[in-house]
């Protein structure tokens, strides 16, 4: 199932897709923090007028190489290493089966311990998965499809669509419903449809990954390489029928809201009564189609492909979407070789306690938030921000006050949703209910299901009700921060908010040069390109005048022409619209 939010993040780390298999808990040394203002990154020999970024930085590759189970490295990677060894100590006294614990404790403990249970999850090889293999191998009718794409909605199995919750563009007070484009194993349309050799590499190395994964299930080699080709040739028909990342990048592409018997109308092999029915939202009467060609694509998609060719990419989406550390070791080191080793260039896997440490924070991120923020995030800390984040607000009005291009009108409007921007710093004021979420010590797959489907549903039962826009889009420990169009918001999680990027003891002159640049990151999203098009209240809504969004069209045009113009990597060029 897909959680729609129109954010745009800063992603200054994020964790590797996968991690290995093997059970390693030990934490080596502990990570350390750099300081504020840490002069042996300066590079003396370069020119500042000439190349900045040498200058500043020039020493931070020489003295801090890229690890081997990393694909980049930079501060928000070592914050990010240092946040994930705080939270293993913490996940490892709570892991211990002891009756004090409070109940959420007791589900962060056992989710984490049931994660690095090798032996258990090992010696249970595939048998989690088999009901679900039960359910497809079922399928004697594609009109049985529907209550088992709707199921595959509510546990993360990204089966020829997506389904979730947003806010409305045009009314950001509502909540509802929406379908969009979905069912790539690859992780965007592109790579399918991509010309040149790096692309048609990818493609061949994906076909060769999902043909050692069949084999792994027990399928002859021969059926395994077969079947592969047929899912491939499935997901790029999916692939010609989606819309590219730059195109969604406009909210009026992705926004269609139409009755459900219009939706039915677009793609009635799908019994879309049955199907929200299914997903417990009955009531749907109306939703947003982010991509109604898309839809009418599926549906022939869905008409003219036979069905042992639909449940053999049922099967595949099944096993792609499980994680990894719920797989047999095998399964788990070749899903690591393809996604993390070959298509991130990540030359080893990681512990596999790191990767615990994240499944813990993904599946139960305010569980595990509210014990963290009681021990690393001070209110002082909370407070210096918040201040912080005031006096940046501050300056940035003043500064849409010397825009000579930008009209009178449109600059109190824009000053007006500058004012109406809501600062969540560190954490939620309310927690998170887990009592409905079952975690059970022993069970890794389970878990998983069981916390993807609590959250599907959590997130489902907004339908239809007003917007709380208390509630964080990240946990308390994520390294990364995020503004959001629909709730006009900052908001900077616990995680980002220590050394080097703030720190109590540094001067306000580090502190505003490192997390205050994030914060003014942050802010300008509420009117970049996408930003601009809603309004204070978090409306998709035009309040510029016409003459200033040309302004702003021709001001936009040359740096995308000049991001365009530069090379990422071999001929690769870097998009200038993303």
């Amino acid at each position: 199932m897909k959680i729609y939010a129109w954010m745009l993040t800063l992603a200054i780390a994020s964790a590797p897709l996968f991690a290995p298999a093997q059970d390693n808990a030990t934490t080596g040394t502990k990570p350390t923090l750099l300081p504020g203002l840490d002069k042996q990154l300066i590079d003396t020999s370069a020119d500042p007028c000439t190349n900045f970024f040498q200058y500043a930085c020039g020493n931070f590759s020489k003295l801090y190489p890229i690890p081997a189970d990393q694909s980049g490295y930079g501060t928000g990677t070592m914050v990010f290493n240092y946040t994930e060894y705080t939270l293993h100590s913490l996940l490892e006294k709570v892991a211990a089966d002891n009756p004090s614990r409070t109940p959420n404790e007791q589900k962060i403990g056992d989710y984490y311990a049931s994660c690095m249970d090798t032996s258990t999850v090992y010696a249970l090889g595939l048998k989690p998965l088999q009901a679900e293999f039960d359910r497809i191998a079922a399928l004697t009718d594609k009109k049985q499809l529907t209550n088992l794409l709707a199921h595959y909605q509510l546990i993360g199995v990204n089966a020829f669509m997506s389904f979730g919750e947003q806010q409305d563009f045009k009314d950001a007070r509502k909540q509802i419903a929406v379908v969009d484009q979905g069912g790539l194993g690859l992780p965007e349309r592109d790579y399918y449809l991509r010309t040149g050799a790096a692309a048609e590499k990818t493609r061949q190395e994906y076909v060769q990954h999902m043909t050692n994964m069949l084999k792994l299930t027990g399928e002859p080699d021969e059926k395994a390489a077969a079947n592969a080709k047929k899912i491939m040739d499935l997901e790029t028909a999916l692939a010609k029928v989606s819309m590219d990342i730059t195109s969604q990048r406009d909210p009026n592409n992705v926004y269609h809201l139409m009755p459900v018997s219009q939706l039915a109308g677009l793609t009635p092999e799908i019994d879309w009564t049955a199907f929200f029915d299914h997903t417990g939202v009955p009531h749907i009467t109306e939703l947003n189609v982010a991509n109604p060609d898309f839809y009418k694509g599926l549906n022939s998609i869905l008409a003219s492909t036979d069905l042992d060719t639909i449940k053999t990419y049922l099967r595949w989406q099944l096993i792609n979407g499980t994680p990894g550390y719920a797989l047999p070791e095998a399964m788990d080191k070749e899903q690591f070789d393809f996604f993390g080793r070959k298509l991130r260039g990540q030359p080893e896997q990681r512990a596999r306690w790191k990767r615990c440490v994240q499944a813990t924070d993904g599946a139960l991120g305010e569980a595990l938030g509210e014990v963290y923020v009681k021990e690393n995030f001070p209110p002082a800390s909370k407070a210096a921000t918040v201040q912080m984040v005031h006096d940046i607000e501050a300056a940035m009005d003043k500064d849409i006050d010397t825009l000579t291009w930008m009209s009178p009108e449109t600059r109190v409007k824009a000053q007006q949703k500058l004012h109406m921007i809501a600062d969540k710093i560190g954490y939620p004021d309310h927690w998170r209910d887990y009592s409905g979420l079952k975690i059970i010590r022993g069970d890794a797959y389970g878990n998983a299901v069981r916390a993807t489907e609590f959250e599907s549903r959590r997130q489902l039962a907004k339908i239809g009700k007003p917007v709380d826009r208390g509630e964080f889009g990240m946990s308390p420990p994520t390294i990364d921060a995020y503004y959001s169009s629909s709730m006009n918001d900052i908001n900077f999680p616990a995680g980002i908010l220590q050394a080097p990027f703030f720190d109590p003891n540094a001067s306000d002159a580090e502190n505003y040069g490192h997390v205050g640049a994030i914060v003014g990151h942050e802010l300008t999203h509420g009117f970049d390109d996408q930003g601009r098009q809603f309004d204070g209240n978090g409306n998709l809504a035009d309040w510029w005048t016409p003459e200033d969004g040309k302004q702003f069209d021709q001001k936009a045009e040359c740096e995308v022409k000049e991001y365009g113009g530069f090379t990422a990597v071999d001929d690769v060029k870097v998009n200038g619209k993303l």
